[in-house]
């Protein structure tokens, strides 16, 4: 039953995910990117992360995802135009696909070993005492370096639309 809810959560993911990035209007895309968040959510509780998959829905699914809507909106970005379509690249395109996949596959049987297995509801670490020390202490950097950069983007798209209303 794991394994069976497992795929369906992970086809979803990479199905909404392949979808933020084929939409054209921005807010489609933004929905999408919740369906991402939100399978990954199911997808931490099969594995035993309560705290991370509330997080998970808490987080991004709520408060990014509603960060991000409001900047699409402030922008009032439209549908994106269709361009025209490149001879090469429609003839390239699926045989690099295929190519791309196929390396991707042969990476992680050769880096990964096969004997390793999930054991569904086996992790541990997912307590909020050892993701707040792990935050506050070996990914404090990064923690800080990412809080700054989403400050200078909300900074950045209320300086853009400014300019647009003036």
């Amino acid at each position: 039953m794991d394994l069976i809810l497992f795929l369906a959560f992970a086809l979803i993911a990479v199905v909404a995910a392949i979808n933020v990035v084929v939409q054209r209007h921005p807010i489609s895309s933004a929905i999408s990117l919740v369906g991402v968040m939100g399978s990954l959510a199911v997808l931490y509780l099969l594995l035993g992360a309560e705290f991370i998959a509330a997080a998970q829905v808490i987080v991004y699914a709520g408060a990014i995802m509603v960060l991000f809507v409001f900047v699409i909106m402030l922008l009032n970005a439209g549908g994106e135009a269709r361009a025209g379509r490149s001879f090469v690249a429609s003839l390239l395109g699926v045989p690099a696909l295929v190519a791309l996949l196929a390396l991707l596959a042969f990476f992680t049987a050769r880096l990964f070993p096969s004997d390793a297995e999930v054991h569904f509801g086996g992790f541990k670490g997912g307590t909020p005492e050892a993701i707040g020390r792990a935050l506050f202490t070996t990914y404090l950097l990064p923690f800080e370096i990412t809080s700054i950069l989403v400050l200078i983007a909300i900074v950045g798209a209320v300086v853009l639309a400014r300019k647009e209303l003036e």
